[in-house]
Parts: C-alpha cells; sequence; structure tokens
C-alpha cells in the first residue's frame, strides 16, 4: 500500500471514530455508521483501534462501537470489540490503582499534589501518568525512590527547562511525569502554576478520588501543551474539552481572566473555536462559546488538517504568531526569568528536528 492511501484509509478510521464519538446514538443510524460498523474488515478494526489507542479514546470509541454491534446481532465483531476494551481496560485498571497509591503517599507526606491531563480522558487514560506538586524536587525524587522504588528516566533539555522529572515504577508500564513548581513547555508558566493547588477540588473516578485542577486550569494546560508545544491535537482533546465546555462547570470569565494573566489567552480562545469548529462538522453544531472568545480568537478549525494520526495546527504562521505574544506579553510584564526561558523553545525546536533527520530521534531534546 503506497503512503497516500495508508494516509487515506487512517483518515477514514479517524473520522469513523469522531462520528461515534460525536453523533449522539439517534443519529448514528441516519449517518450511516451501523452500515459501516458492519462492514468494516479485521484489518480494519485494529487499524481503528490502534488510531483510537494513540489517540486516547479507545473505551469511548470501542464503546459506541461495541453498542453498534450488539444492537445489529454481530457477535463477530461485538467480540472484537470487547476483546481489545477488556484489554485496554486491565490496563487502565493496573494504572489507576498505582495512581491512587502515588498521591496517598503524598499526602501521607505532607506534599500536595494535583493529577493533570490523565484523567481528563476518562473512561480513557493517557498513555503515561501526570502530575502536579509544588513540593521541593529533591523531596519528591527521594520519596518515589523509597517509597516505589522508582528509578528517574533520562532527563531532555526540555524536561530540565519545564521542570519535570519520569519516574519507572516495577509494575507499572506507564512513565509517572511529575511536573514541579512549573508549567509549560520550557517551564516559563509559574502564573498557572502557582495558583493551580488552590484551585483544585476533588473528583470521583470509578471507585477512587482524586484532586485534579479546575475547568479552568485543564482548559490552559490543554492548551499550553497543545497551541504552544505539540502543534498537534489528539481526538481526545476535542471530546474532552467539548465536554467540559459543555458540562456547565467551565466559567468563561474566570478562564479569560486566568488565561490574560498567562499571557495566552489568545490561545485559549483559539483552541476553543478549533474544537468548536470540528464538533460542528460532525455534529451539526458547535460549542456555545461566549462571542469575546469567538473574536479572540486568530484561526478556526478550517486550518487544522490530518496527517500522521493526529490533527495539526500549522506551525507558520499561525502557531508562530501566538509564541510571539506570548513572549512578549512575558516581556511586557517584566517576567524576564520566563521570557528567556520561552525565547529558547524554537532553539529546542530546531534542535529536535535536526536530531530527527540525522538520528530518526529526538530524544534527549524534546
Amino acid at each position: 500500500m503506497t503512503t497516500t492511501a495508508s494516509q487515506s484509509t487512517t483518515q477514514g478510521s479517524m473520522a469513523l471514530l469522531s462520528r461515534l464519538l460525536l453523533l449522539p446514538p439517534p443519529e448514528r443510524t441516519e449517518a450511516g455508521l451501523t452500515s459501516e460498523v458492519l462492514n468494516i474488515a479485521r484489518n480494519q478494526f485494529e487499524e481503528l483501534v490502534t488510531l483510537a489507542s494513540l489517540n486516547h479514546v479507545i473505551v469511548r470509541g470501542l464503546g459506541a462501537f461495541l453498542e453498534i454491534a450488539g444492537d445489529a446481532k454481530d457477535n463477530i465483531r461485538a467480540d472484537w470489540a470487547r476483546t481489545a476494551l477488556a484489554v485496554e481496560q486491565a490496563r487502565i485498571g493496573t494504572a489507576i490503582k498505582f495512581l491512587d497509591e502515588i498521591c496517598a503517599v503524598f499526602h501521607e507526606e505532607g506534599h500536595d499534589v494535583a493529577v493533570i491531563k490523565s484523567l481528563d480522558h476518562w473512561p480513557d487514560l493517557g498513555s503515561d501518568l501526570d502530575l502536579y506538586t509544588n513540593a521541593d524536587s529533591v523531596e519528591i525524587r527521594r520519596l518515589m525512590k523509597r517509597r516505589f522504588e522508582a528509578q528517574i528516566a533520562p532527563r531532555s533539555w526540555g524536561d530540565r527547562l519545564a521542570g519535570k522529572w519520569n519516574f519507572m515504577i516495577p509494575g507499572l508500564p506507564e512513565a509517572v511525569e511529575i511536573h514541579m513548581g512549573r508549567l509549560g513547555q520550557t517551564g516559563e508558566q509559574v502564573t498557572i502554576a502557582s495558583r493551580l493547588a488552590r484551585r483544585t477540588c476533588v473528583i470521583p473516578f470509578a471507585s477512587y478520588r482524586f484532586r485534579v485542577p479546575s475547568a479552568s486550569d485543564r482548559i490552559m494546560i490543554s492548551t499550553l501543551q497543545r497551541m504552544y508545544r505539540h502543534f498537534y491535537f489528539r481526538l481526545c482533546d476535542v471530546i474532552d474539552s467539548a465536554g467540559l465546555a459543555e458540562s456547565g462547570n467551565l466559567n468563561f470569565e474566570d478562564l479569560r481572566s486566568s488565561a490574560v494573566d498567562a499571557g495566552i489567552w489568545e490561545g485559549v480562545a483559539t483552541y476553543l473555536v478549533i474544537i468548536s469548529d470540528y464538533v460542528k462538522a460532525y455534529r451539526g453544531s458547535g460549542i456555545n462559546l461566549p462571542q469575546f472568545a469567538v473574536d479572540t480568537a486568530r484561526f478556526g478549525g478550517a486550518e487544522i488538517y490530518f496527517q500522521k494520526d493526529f490533527l495539526r495546527i500549522p506551525i507558520l504562521p499561525q502557531s508562530a504568531r501566538l509564541y510571539g505574544r506570548q513572549l512578549a506579553g512575558l516581556v511586557r510584564k517584566r517576567e524576564l526569568q520566563s521570557g528567556a526561558r520561552l525565547s529558547l523553545l524554537p532553539w529546542l525546536a530546531t534542535a529536535a528536528v535536526v536530531g530527527q533527520k540525522i538520528t530518526g530521534s529526538d530524544k534527549g531534546i524534546w
């Protein structure tokens, strides 16, 4: 199969996942989803599972797939979905048990901790476990080694700037990524980080309870990750943020005020408009965003394209302009240390690209 043909089939799988996740059950039949699910071949199903895993929607996506196959009494495809779901749910069960134990140990030792990003996808779970704490990094490294026999994974330049460490714990396949005192690709976001702990809330997940950031902080953290770091969306970002925006728990005035203070309001508004446009493309209606968010956005879903398993954001000129405005804002507020950190981002990105071309990996840089 040619690269173009492979890209086309994968894009078809992304479209199928998007419809499974965004269309309400009554509309799935009208959209032809039942026929598409019942005619999917085994190799196409495996591609769907791989793509769903990469985009952190495997439980939600295959749950919808199973519902359609089950209703149609297609036992073969229903069994495919049940088997894949069982594997993923077993992984999640192990990971969340460790996550609960880690958070409990932090509390026992008197350290604040919040789970960031990972639980946004629930009932799915990310490929690693992300935590944030204001505790001293030396103390946390000792704690992780003493209580969990954790080993510190090699740190990249980006990890050092961002103030984060990755820990490998025996018996846990996923890395535990702990952000300490800073957020953002270069650790430039001390404003969001300094407020995060006191704005957290405790939410139940299955039989566990975890402390997570406020709705506004969750949107800002996602924006930092997607609009200012990776420059691509996973499908989970669309589903998670759309659900949060429509839940009634997101205070848009608080979000705007907090994002303005952090110098990323334009990026946040753009992130939300992209989410809304993508949802509208499949559901027929987008998110009900306040006009001040729509007016602030610098571009929308029309600029996004699918490539290499994800929804890509153009770096030039769109993302570069957002980066420039964030840097200018830090300088205007005389946050010179954060500005200096952020100014290193283009050099890191360039080094990562060069490293990728020479060695096939950006490991140690990004």
